[in-house]
Protein backbone atom coordinates (compact mmCIF):
# COMPACT_ATOMS: atom_id res chain seq x y z
CA UNK A 1 0.00 0.00 0.00
CA UNK A 2 2.69 2.34 0.72
CA UNK A 3 4.28 1.64 -2.73
CA UNK A 4 1.42 2.43 -4.17
CA UNK A 5 0.75 5.57 -2.48
CA UNK A 6 4.27 6.50 -2.88
CA UNK A 7 4.80 5.90 -6.82
CA UNK A 8 1.57 5.83 -8.23
CA UNK A 9 -0.77 8.62 -6.15
CA UNK A 10 0.42 11.04 -3.88
CA UNK A 11 1.87 13.67 -6.03
CA UNK A 12 -1.33 13.66 -8.89
CA UNK A 13 -3.82 14.95 -6.75
CA UNK A 14 -4.87 11.62 -5.52
CA UNK A 15 -3.99 8.94 -2.36
CA UNK A 16 -5.07 5.66 -1.03
CA UNK A 17 -6.53 5.25 2.45
CA UNK A 18 -7.73 2.11 4.15
CA UNK A 19 -10.75 2.81 6.22
CA UNK A 20 -12.08 -0.32 8.55
CA UNK A 21 -15.70 -0.21 7.23
CA UNK A 22 -14.50 -0.02 3.94
CA UNK A 23 -11.37 -1.15 2.65
CA UNK A 24 -8.39 1.04 0.57
CA UNK A 25 -10.08 3.84 -0.69
CA UNK A 26 -9.22 6.81 -3.02
CA UNK A 27 -9.01 10.35 -1.48
CA UNK A 28 -8.46 13.49 -3.49
CA UNK A 29 -5.43 15.79 -2.27
CA UNK A 30 -6.60 18.80 -3.93
CA UNK A 31 -9.83 20.32 -5.10
CA UNK A 32 -11.40 19.12 -8.35
CA UNK A 33 -13.67 20.91 -10.92
CA UNK A 34 -16.68 19.46 -12.96
CA UNK A 35 -15.77 17.61 -15.44
CA UNK A 36 -12.14 17.38 -14.44
CA UNK A 37 -10.03 13.90 -15.16
CA UNK A 38 -9.62 12.32 -11.93
CA UNK A 39 -7.90 9.11 -13.26
CA UNK A 40 -7.39 7.46 -16.67
CA UNK A 41 -6.63 3.56 -16.82
CA UNK A 42 -5.71 1.14 -19.42
CA UNK A 43 -7.23 -2.52 -19.23
CA UNK A 44 -4.85 -4.82 -17.29
CA UNK A 45 -6.22 -7.07 -19.43
CA UNK A 46 -9.49 -7.22 -21.28
CA UNK A 47 -11.82 -8.84 -23.88
CA UNK A 48 -14.63 -7.98 -26.32
CA UNK A 49 -18.31 -9.12 -25.69
CA UNK A 50 -19.04 -12.52 -27.39
CA UNK A 51 -21.92 -12.22 -29.73
CA UNK A 52 -23.52 -13.89 -32.47
CA UNK A 53 -24.60 -11.07 -34.65
CA UNK A 54 -21.12 -9.57 -34.44
CA UNK A 55 -16.96 -9.76 -33.96
CA UNK A 56 -15.54 -7.08 -32.24
CA UNK A 57 -11.11 -6.24 -32.79
CA UNK A 58 -9.74 -7.82 -29.66
CA UNK A 59 -7.57 -4.78 -28.71
CA UNK A 60 -10.37 -1.64 -29.48
CA UNK A 61 -13.72 -3.20 -29.73
CA UNK A 62 -14.32 -1.87 -33.36
CA UNK A 63 -16.74 -4.09 -34.93
CA UNK A 64 -16.01 -3.11 -38.27
CA UNK A 65 -13.63 -4.65 -41.29
CA UNK A 66 -12.46 -7.62 -38.39
CA UNK A 67 -10.30 -10.16 -39.88
CA UNK A 68 -9.95 -13.86 -37.70
CA UNK A 69 -6.41 -14.49 -36.64
CA UNK A 70 -5.43 -17.12 -38.85
CA UNK A 71 -3.89 -19.45 -36.23
CA UNK A 72 -6.08 -19.73 -33.31
CA UNK A 73 -9.54 -18.93 -35.91
CA UNK A 74 -10.70 -17.60 -32.48
CA UNK A 75 -9.49 -14.04 -31.66
CA UNK A 76 -10.22 -11.07 -34.41
CA UNK A 77 -8.61 -7.97 -34.77
CA UNK A 78 -9.53 -4.75 -37.09
CA UNK A 79 -5.66 -4.15 -38.37
CA UNK A 80 -2.12 -5.22 -37.82
CA UNK A 81 -1.97 -2.04 -36.22
CA UNK A 82 -4.13 -3.80 -33.01
CA UNK A 83 -2.79 -6.97 -33.38
CA UNK A 84 0.83 -5.52 -32.63
CA UNK A 85 -0.27 -4.10 -29.39
CA UNK A 86 -2.02 -7.47 -28.12
CA UNK A 87 0.70 -9.45 -29.90
CA UNK A 88 2.84 -9.67 -26.38
CA UNK A 89 -0.27 -11.62 -24.71
CA UNK A 90 -2.04 -12.72 -27.66
CA UNK A 91 1.15 -14.98 -28.93
CA UNK A 92 0.74 -16.88 -26.25
CA UNK A 93 -2.68 -17.21 -25.84
CA UNK A 94 -2.88 -17.53 -29.45
CA UNK A 95 -0.82 -21.41 -29.70
CA UNK A 96 -3.26 -22.22 -26.56
CA UNK A 97 -6.51 -21.33 -28.23
CA UNK A 98 -4.96 -23.53 -31.57
CA UNK A 99 -4.81 -26.51 -29.78
CA UNK A 100 -8.70 -26.20 -28.08
CA UNK A 101 -10.96 -28.85 -29.11
CA UNK A 102 -13.92 -27.17 -30.94
CA UNK A 103 -16.37 -28.06 -28.49
CA UNK A 104 -14.25 -26.40 -26.24
CA UNK A 105 -13.99 -23.67 -28.08
CA UNK A 106 -18.06 -23.38 -27.68
CA UNK A 107 -17.38 -23.17 -23.96
CA UNK A 108 -15.30 -20.21 -24.49
CA UNK A 109 -17.10 -17.40 -22.59
CA UNK A 110 -15.76 -13.62 -22.39
CA UNK A 111 -15.01 -14.45 -18.54
CA UNK A 112 -12.89 -17.38 -19.59
CA UNK A 113 -10.69 -15.32 -21.87
CA UNK A 114 -10.36 -13.11 -19.45
CA UNK A 115 -8.97 -15.05 -16.51
CA UNK A 116 -6.59 -16.70 -19.22
CA UNK A 117 -5.19 -13.78 -20.29
CA UNK A 118 -4.77 -12.69 -16.74
CA UNK A 119 -2.47 -16.40 -15.93
CA UNK A 120 -0.62 -15.08 -19.05
CA UNK A 121 0.52 -11.68 -18.27
CA UNK A 122 1.20 -13.11 -14.82
CA UNK A 123 3.35 -15.18 -16.79
CA UNK A 124 4.86 -12.62 -18.99
CA UNK A 125 5.58 -10.48 -15.74
CA UNK A 126 7.32 -13.59 -13.78
CA UNK A 127 9.76 -14.33 -16.68
CA UNK A 128 11.07 -10.48 -16.68
CA UNK A 129 11.77 -11.08 -12.75
CA UNK A 130 13.25 -14.01 -12.91
CA UNK A 131 15.53 -12.34 -16.33
CA UNK A 132 16.44 -9.03 -14.31
CA UNK A 133 17.44 -11.31 -11.06
CA UNK A 134 19.87 -13.38 -12.94
CA UNK A 135 21.45 -10.89 -13.43
CA UNK A 136 21.23 -8.92 -10.26
CA UNK A 137 20.00 -5.76 -11.22
CA UNK A 138 16.85 -3.61 -10.53
CA UNK A 139 13.67 -4.63 -12.97
CA UNK A 140 11.52 -1.96 -14.30
CA UNK A 141 7.79 -3.23 -15.41
CA UNK A 142 6.08 -0.50 -17.19
CA UNK A 143 2.28 -0.23 -16.42
CA UNK A 144 0.89 1.74 -19.10
CA UNK A 145 -2.52 2.53 -16.87
CA UNK A 146 -2.96 6.18 -15.82
CA UNK A 147 -1.84 8.70 -18.53
CA UNK A 148 0.19 11.11 -16.38
CA UNK A 149 0.34 9.21 -13.10
CA UNK A 150 1.64 6.13 -13.40
CA UNK A 151 5.50 6.10 -13.73
CA UNK A 152 7.31 2.92 -14.43
CA UNK A 153 8.01 0.62 -10.83
CA UNK A 154 11.33 0.41 -9.90
CA UNK A 155 11.87 -2.15 -7.10
CA UNK A 156 13.82 -5.28 -6.34
CA UNK A 157 12.07 -9.06 -7.87
CA UNK A 158 9.61 -10.14 -5.44
CA UNK A 159 7.56 -12.80 -5.99
CA UNK A 160 4.43 -11.71 -4.59
CA UNK A 161 4.79 -8.58 -7.16
CA UNK A 162 3.56 -10.70 -9.89
CA UNK A 163 0.14 -10.57 -8.55
CA UNK A 164 0.87 -6.79 -7.25
CA UNK A 165 -2.05 -5.32 -9.77
CA UNK A 166 -4.57 -7.92 -9.25
CA UNK A 167 -4.46 -9.37 -5.32
CA UNK A 168 -3.14 -5.76 -3.91
CA UNK A 169 -5.54 -3.38 -5.86
CA UNK A 170 -8.96 -5.74 -5.80
CA UNK A 171 -11.41 -5.30 -2.96
CA UNK A 172 -13.22 -8.10 -2.63
CA UNK A 173 -16.03 -7.88 -0.11
CA UNK A 174 -17.33 -11.61 0.59
CA UNK A 175 -15.55 -14.96 0.86
CA UNK A 176 -15.80 -17.22 -1.98
CA UNK A 177 -17.37 -20.09 0.99
CA UNK A 178 -20.63 -17.92 1.41
CA UNK A 179 -21.12 -17.24 -2.22
CA UNK A 180 -24.73 -19.27 -3.68
CA UNK A 181 -23.49 -23.15 -3.78
CA UNK A 182 -24.56 -23.02 -7.89
CA UNK A 183 -22.29 -19.90 -7.98
CA UNK A 184 -19.58 -22.08 -6.56
CA UNK A 185 -20.10 -24.86 -9.25
CA UNK A 186 -19.92 -22.48 -11.88
CA UNK A 187 -16.69 -21.02 -10.84
CA UNK A 188 -15.33 -24.31 -10.56
CA UNK A 189 -16.67 -25.76 -14.08
CA UNK A 190 -14.71 -22.37 -15.60
CA UNK A 191 -11.53 -22.83 -13.26
CA UNK A 192 -11.36 -26.54 -14.58
CA UNK A 193 -11.51 -25.12 -18.50
CA UNK A 194 -9.14 -22.52 -17.61
CA UNK A 195 -6.62 -25.36 -16.13
CA UNK A 196 -7.36 -27.38 -19.64
CA UNK A 197 -6.59 -24.14 -21.63
CA UNK A 198 -2.94 -23.68 -20.00
CA UNK A 199 -2.10 -26.74 -19.03
CA UNK A 200 0.17 -25.56 -16.42
CA UNK A 201 1.86 -28.03 -13.60
CA UNK A 202 1.28 -25.47 -11.03
CA UNK A 203 -1.79 -23.96 -11.32
CA UNK A 204 -4.36 -24.67 -8.63
CA UNK A 205 -8.16 -24.95 -9.15
CA UNK A 206 -9.06 -23.52 -5.80
CA UNK A 207 -7.16 -20.34 -6.57
CA UNK A 208 -9.01 -19.85 -9.79
CA UNK A 209 -11.97 -20.36 -9.04
CA UNK A 210 -11.74 -17.49 -6.26
CA UNK A 211 -10.18 -15.14 -8.70
CA UNK A 212 -13.44 -15.49 -10.82
CA UNK A 213 -15.00 -14.34 -7.90
CA UNK A 214 -12.36 -11.11 -7.65
CA UNK A 215 -13.23 -10.46 -11.30
CA UNK A 216 -17.01 -10.73 -10.62
CA UNK A 217 -16.63 -8.16 -8.25
CA UNK A 218 -13.87 -5.50 -9.98
CA UNK A 219 -14.06 -6.36 -13.82
CA UNK A 220 -15.20 -3.47 -15.27
CA UNK A 221 -18.44 -3.15 -18.52
CA UNK A 222 -16.24 -1.77 -21.35
CA UNK A 223 -18.73 0.55 -23.19
CA UNK A 224 -18.78 3.31 -25.98
CA UNK A 225 -19.36 6.65 -25.51
CA UNK A 226 -23.70 5.78 -25.87
CA UNK A 227 -22.73 3.31 -23.06
CA UNK A 228 -23.21 0.28 -25.44
CA UNK A 229 -21.32 -2.30 -23.82
CA UNK A 230 -18.77 -3.79 -25.50
CA UNK A 231 -16.32 -5.69 -23.87
CA UNK A 232 -14.92 -6.21 -20.21
CA UNK A 233 -11.78 -5.10 -18.56
CA UNK A 234 -9.61 -5.40 -15.50
CA UNK A 235 -8.85 -1.79 -14.34
CA UNK A 236 -6.38 -2.07 -11.11
CA UNK A 237 -6.68 1.69 -10.17
CA UNK A 238 -9.73 1.83 -10.52
CA UNK A 239 -11.42 -0.63 -8.88
CA UNK A 240 -10.38 1.02 -5.68
CA UNK A 241 -13.23 3.62 -5.89
CA UNK A 242 -15.83 2.76 -3.72
CA UNK A 243 -19.46 3.03 -4.31
CA UNK A 244 -22.19 5.36 -3.57
CA UNK A 245 -25.81 6.04 -4.67
CA UNK A 246 -24.95 9.47 -5.05
CA UNK A 247 -21.39 9.36 -6.93
CA UNK A 248 -19.18 12.33 -7.15
CA UNK A 249 -17.94 11.13 -10.14
CA UNK A 250 -18.43 9.22 -13.40
CA UNK A 251 -16.54 6.33 -15.25
CA UNK A 252 -16.58 6.75 -18.62
CA UNK A 253 -14.39 4.81 -21.40
CA UNK A 254 -12.71 6.61 -24.77
CA UNK A 255 -12.25 3.18 -26.47
CA UNK A 256 -10.40 0.84 -24.15
CA UNK A 257 -9.33 3.86 -21.87
CA UNK A 258 -11.42 3.79 -18.56
CA UNK A 259 -12.14 7.51 -17.30
CA UNK A 260 -13.06 8.97 -14.08
CA UNK A 261 -14.43 12.84 -13.97
CA UNK A 262 -15.89 14.60 -11.45
CA UNK A 263 -19.63 15.53 -11.68
CA UNK A 264 -19.28 18.06 -8.87
CA UNK A 265 -16.68 20.31 -7.48
CA UNK A 266 -15.01 17.74 -5.02
CA UNK A 267 -13.29 19.21 -2.01
CA UNK A 268 -9.89 18.49 -0.85
CA UNK A 269 -9.96 15.45 1.52
CA UNK A 270 -12.93 14.16 0.06
CA UNK A 271 -13.79 10.36 -1.07
CA UNK A 272 -13.58 9.63 -4.86
CA UNK A 273 -17.32 7.62 -5.82
CA UNK A 274 -18.33 5.70 -8.61
CA UNK A 275 -21.65 3.90 -8.96
CA UNK A 276 -21.31 0.26 -9.42
CA UNK A 277 -25.06 0.41 -9.98
CA UNK A 278 -28.05 1.18 -11.96
CA UNK A 279 -29.26 4.15 -9.31
CA UNK A 280 -32.78 5.12 -10.93
CA UNK A 281 -34.59 2.72 -8.25
CA UNK A 282 -35.57 2.88 -4.50
CA UNK A 283 -33.11 2.10 -2.27
CA UNK A 284 -34.17 -1.71 -1.25
CA UNK A 285 -33.65 -2.45 -5.28
CA UNK A 286 -30.22 -1.15 -5.29
CA UNK A 287 -29.56 -2.60 -1.88
CA UNK A 288 -30.35 -5.98 -3.34
CA UNK A 289 -28.57 -5.49 -6.62
CA UNK A 290 -25.45 -4.07 -4.92
CA UNK A 291 -25.58 -7.25 -2.36
CA UNK A 292 -26.34 -10.00 -4.89
CA UNK A 293 -23.18 -8.56 -7.02
CA UNK A 294 -20.68 -6.61 -4.58
CA UNK A 295 -21.91 -8.52 -1.41
CA UNK A 296 -21.75 -5.39 0.77
CA UNK A 297 -24.82 -3.23 1.97
CA UNK A 298 -24.70 0.41 0.90
CA UNK A 299 -24.78 3.40 3.52
CA UNK A 300 -24.41 6.31 1.37
CA UNK A 301 -26.58 9.59 2.11
CA UNK A 302 -29.56 7.99 0.29
CA UNK A 303 -29.67 4.25 1.40
CA UNK A 304 -29.13 5.36 5.30
CA UNK A 305 -32.90 7.38 4.63
CA UNK A 306 -34.20 3.96 4.05
CA UNK A 307 -37.43 3.61 5.77
CA UNK A 308 -38.32 7.01 6.28
CA UNK A 309 -41.06 9.23 4.71
CA UNK A 310 -39.22 10.65 2.08
CA UNK A 311 -37.62 7.07 1.09
CA UNK A 312 -40.89 5.35 1.34
CA UNK A 313 -42.44 7.99 -0.99
CA UNK A 314 -39.83 7.86 -3.23
CA UNK A 315 -39.69 3.77 -3.72
CA UNK A 316 -43.99 3.97 -4.06
CA UNK A 317 -44.05 6.33 -6.69
CA UNK A 318 -40.79 4.86 -8.65
CA UNK A 319 -41.83 1.11 -8.06
CA UNK A 320 -45.07 1.31 -6.85
CA UNK A 321 -48.96 1.67 -8.01
CA UNK A 322 -51.20 4.93 -9.13
CA UNK A 323 -53.92 6.26 -8.06
CA UNK A 324 -57.44 5.05 -9.54
CA UNK A 325 -58.26 8.67 -10.09
CA UNK A 326 -55.96 9.63 -13.13
CA UNK A 327 -55.96 13.03 -12.18
CA UNK A 328 -54.38 12.49 -8.83
CA UNK A 329 -50.40 11.96 -9.08
CA UNK A 330 -50.70 10.87 -5.17
CA UNK A 331 -48.85 7.66 -4.70
CA UNK A 332 -50.33 4.74 -2.90
CA UNK A 333 -49.43 2.71 -0.09
CA UNK A 334 -50.91 -0.78 2.11
CA UNK A 335 -53.68 -0.01 3.59
CA UNK A 336 -54.20 -2.55 6.93
CA UNK A 337 -57.93 -2.00 7.15
CA UNK A 338 -59.37 -2.04 3.99
CA UNK A 339 -56.15 -4.56 3.00
CA UNK A 340 -55.58 -2.93 -0.01
CA UNK A 341 -53.47 0.17 -1.40
CA UNK A 342 -54.29 3.53 -0.31
CA UNK A 343 -53.85 6.79 -2.08
CA UNK A 344 -51.84 8.96 0.55
CA UNK A 345 -52.81 12.26 -1.74
CA UNK A 346 -56.59 11.98 -2.16
CA UNK A 347 -57.59 8.95 0.29
CA UNK A 348 -58.95 6.59 -2.30
CA UNK A 349 -58.22 3.04 -1.69
CA UNK A 350 -57.46 0.30 -4.48
CA UNK A 351 -58.24 -3.08 -4.28
CA UNK A 352 -55.31 -6.13 -4.34
CA UNK A 353 -57.51 -7.95 -6.22
CA UNK A 354 -57.62 -5.32 -8.91
CA UNK A 355 -53.92 -4.41 -9.16
CA UNK A 356 -52.57 -8.19 -8.61
CA UNK A 357 -55.19 -8.96 -12.02
CA UNK A 358 -53.91 -6.16 -14.28
CA UNK A 359 -50.20 -7.04 -12.75
CA UNK A 360 -50.72 -10.78 -13.79
CA UNK A 361 -52.03 -9.60 -17.34
CA UNK A 362 -48.66 -6.95 -17.54
CA UNK A 363 -46.59 -9.59 -17.11
CA UNK A 364 -47.62 -12.36 -19.01
CA UNK A 365 -47.52 -9.84 -22.18
CA UNK A 366 -44.12 -8.75 -21.33
CA UNK A 367 -42.34 -11.99 -21.38
CA UNK A 368 -44.11 -12.46 -24.62
CA UNK A 369 -43.26 -9.09 -26.30
CA UNK A 370 -39.24 -9.86 -24.99
CA UNK A 371 -39.19 -13.39 -26.86
CA UNK A 372 -40.41 -11.08 -29.91
CA UNK A 373 -37.84 -8.41 -29.48
CA UNK A 374 -35.08 -11.07 -28.89
CA UNK A 375 -36.38 -12.70 -32.15
CA UNK A 376 -36.15 -9.45 -33.91
CA UNK A 377 -39.63 -9.81 -34.63
CA UNK A 378 -39.95 -6.28 -34.31
CA UNK A 379 -43.69 -5.32 -35.11
CA UNK A 380 -44.76 -8.07 -33.31
CA UNK A 381 -42.67 -6.68 -30.05
CA UNK A 382 -44.01 -3.64 -30.90
CA UNK A 383 -47.85 -4.21 -30.40
CA UNK A 384 -47.53 -5.78 -27.32
CA UNK A 385 -45.27 -3.58 -26.17
CA UNK A 386 -47.65 -1.01 -26.86
CA UNK A 387 -50.43 -3.40 -24.74
CA UNK A 388 -47.79 -3.45 -22.16
CA UNK A 389 -47.53 0.20 -21.63
CA UNK A 390 -51.60 0.44 -21.71
CA UNK A 391 -51.72 -1.66 -19.02
CA UNK A 392 -48.95 0.06 -16.74
CA UNK A 393 -50.26 3.18 -17.53
CA UNK A 394 -53.33 1.70 -15.84
CA UNK A 395 -51.34 0.39 -12.64
CA UNK A 396 -47.85 2.53 -12.45
CA UNK A 397 -47.24 5.79 -11.29
CA UNK A 398 -46.65 8.72 -14.17
CA UNK A 399 -42.70 8.36 -12.77
CA UNK A 400 -42.63 4.40 -12.47
CA UNK A 401 -39.16 2.64 -13.60
CA UNK A 402 -41.61 -0.06 -15.06
CA UNK A 403 -42.94 2.33 -17.70
CA UNK A 404 -40.51 3.99 -18.34
CA UNK A 405 -38.38 0.92 -19.10
CA UNK A 406 -41.30 0.07 -21.22
CA UNK A 407 -41.35 3.60 -23.60
CA UNK A 408 -37.30 3.06 -23.65
CA UNK A 409 -37.95 -0.17 -25.18
CA UNK A 410 -41.05 1.66 -27.50
CA UNK A 411 -38.56 3.86 -28.31
CA UNK A 412 -35.89 1.99 -29.43
CA UNK A 413 -37.60 -0.57 -31.84
CA UNK A 414 -39.40 2.37 -33.37
CA UNK A 415 -36.11 3.83 -33.72
CA UNK A 416 -35.31 -0.02 -35.45
CA UNK A 417 -38.62 0.57 -38.00
CA UNK A 418 -37.61 4.10 -38.72
CA UNK A 419 -40.99 5.54 -37.35
CA UNK A 420 -39.20 8.80 -36.59
CA UNK A 421 -42.24 10.82 -35.52
CA UNK A 422 -44.00 8.32 -32.87
CA UNK A 423 -40.25 7.51 -31.45
CA UNK A 424 -40.00 11.33 -30.77
CA UNK A 425 -42.88 11.35 -28.78
CA UNK A 426 -41.46 7.80 -27.30
CA UNK A 427 -38.38 9.70 -26.19
CA UNK A 428 -40.20 12.93 -24.85
CA UNK A 429 -42.34 11.34 -22.63
CA UNK A 430 -39.11 9.80 -20.57
CA UNK A 431 -37.70 13.00 -20.58
CA UNK A 432 -39.18 14.04 -17.23
CA UNK A 433 -38.41 10.73 -15.55
CA UNK A 434 -34.51 10.61 -16.38
CA UNK A 435 -34.80 14.49 -14.86
CA UNK A 436 -35.95 13.56 -11.80
CA UNK A 437 -34.25 9.80 -11.25
CA UNK A 438 -30.79 10.70 -12.29
CA UNK A 439 -28.92 14.13 -11.13
CA UNK A 440 -28.36 16.95 -13.00
CA UNK A 441 -24.96 15.71 -14.81
CA UNK A 442 -25.50 11.94 -15.32
CA UNK A 443 -24.48 10.22 -18.52
CA UNK A 444 -28.08 8.54 -19.28
CA UNK A 445 -29.75 11.96 -18.83
CA UNK A 446 -27.08 13.91 -21.22
CA UNK A 447 -27.35 10.87 -23.91
CA UNK A 448 -31.27 11.08 -23.53
CA UNK A 449 -31.72 14.89 -24.35
CA UNK A 450 -29.09 13.83 -27.52
CA UNK A 451 -31.57 11.19 -29.10
CA UNK A 452 -34.26 13.74 -28.31
CA UNK A 453 -32.28 16.31 -30.26
CA UNK A 454 -31.25 14.16 -33.27
CA UNK A 455 -34.80 13.02 -33.98
CA UNK A 456 -35.95 16.95 -33.36
CA UNK A 457 -33.82 18.22 -36.17
CA UNK A 458 -34.07 15.14 -38.08
CA UNK A 459 -38.00 16.01 -38.44
CA UNK A 460 -37.07 19.47 -38.63
CA UNK A 461 -38.14 20.75 -35.54
CA UNK A 462 -35.17 23.11 -35.28
CA UNK A 463 -35.43 25.13 -32.65
CA UNK A 464 -36.44 22.35 -30.02
CA UNK A 465 -33.23 20.20 -31.56
CA UNK A 466 -31.04 23.12 -30.46
CA UNK A 467 -32.66 23.08 -27.20
CA UNK A 468 -32.43 19.72 -26.41
CA UNK A 469 -28.45 19.33 -28.17
CA UNK A 470 -27.80 22.22 -26.00
CA UNK A 471 -28.92 20.10 -23.06
CA UNK A 472 -26.67 17.20 -23.95
CA UNK A 473 -23.98 19.34 -24.78
CA UNK A 474 -23.90 20.56 -20.81
CA UNK A 475 -24.27 17.31 -19.42
CA UNK A 476 -22.02 15.68 -21.71
CA UNK A 477 -19.15 17.69 -21.50
CA UNK A 478 -19.02 16.95 -17.59
CA UNK A 479 -19.16 13.51 -18.11
CA UNK A 480 -17.59 12.58 -21.61
CA UNK A 481 -14.70 15.69 -21.49
CA UNK A 482 -14.68 17.38 -25.26
CA UNK A 483 -11.94 16.09 -27.02
CA UNK A 484 -13.76 12.49 -28.19
CA UNK A 485 -14.82 12.19 -31.52
CA UNK A 486 -18.35 11.59 -30.15
CA UNK A 487 -18.35 15.13 -28.62
CA UNK A 488 -16.57 16.63 -31.55
CA UNK A 489 -19.57 15.63 -33.42
CA UNK A 490 -22.37 16.17 -30.83
CA UNK A 491 -20.88 19.80 -30.31
CA UNK A 492 -20.70 20.15 -34.54
CA UNK A 493 -24.48 18.72 -34.95
CA UNK A 494 -25.39 21.75 -32.26
CA UNK A 495 -23.40 24.24 -34.00
CA UNK A 496 -25.12 23.19 -37.73
CA UNK A 497 -28.51 23.40 -36.35
CA UNK A 498 -27.54 26.80 -34.70
CA UNK A 499 -26.22 28.01 -37.92
CA UNK A 500 -29.80 27.01 -39.99
CA UNK A 501 -31.86 28.68 -37.37
CA UNK A 502 -29.59 31.22 -38.21
CA UNK A 503 -30.42 31.12 -41.30
CA UNK A 504 -34.04 30.58 -41.65
CA UNK A 505 -34.20 33.69 -39.16
CA UNK A 506 -32.29 36.05 -41.54
CA UNK A 507 -34.34 34.30 -44.85
CA UNK A 508 -37.41 35.41 -42.37
CA UNK A 509 -36.46 38.67 -42.21
CA UNK A 510 -35.57 39.40 -46.00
Amino acid sequence: MEDLQKLLLHDHGLSVSTLPEKGRCLFTTREYSPGEIILSEEPYVSVPNKTPVKSRCDWCFTSSNVKRCSSCQVVWYCGSKCQTSDWKVHRLECQLLAKLEKNRIKSLTPSIRLMVKLYLRRKLQNEKCDRQLQSGERFSISYPCVYGVLPSIYMYCDAKFQWFLLLNLTHFHKDISEVEEMQLVLYAQMASLVNIILQWSTLNIKEIAQNFSKLACNAHTICDSELIPLGTGLYPVISIINHSCSPNSVLVFEGRIATVRAMQTIPKGSEVLISYIETAGSTMTRQKALKDQYFFICSCPRCIKLGEHDDIEESAILEGYRCKNHTCNGFLLRDLESKGFKCQQCGIVREKEEIVKIASEEKTISNKASVALSSCHNKEALDMYLMVEKLQMKLCHPFSINLMRTRETLLKILMELQDWKKALTYCRLTIPVYERVYPKFHPLRGLQYYTCGKLEWLLGYTDEAIKSLTQAVDVLRITHGTNTSFMKDLIAKLEEAQAEASYKLSSMDD
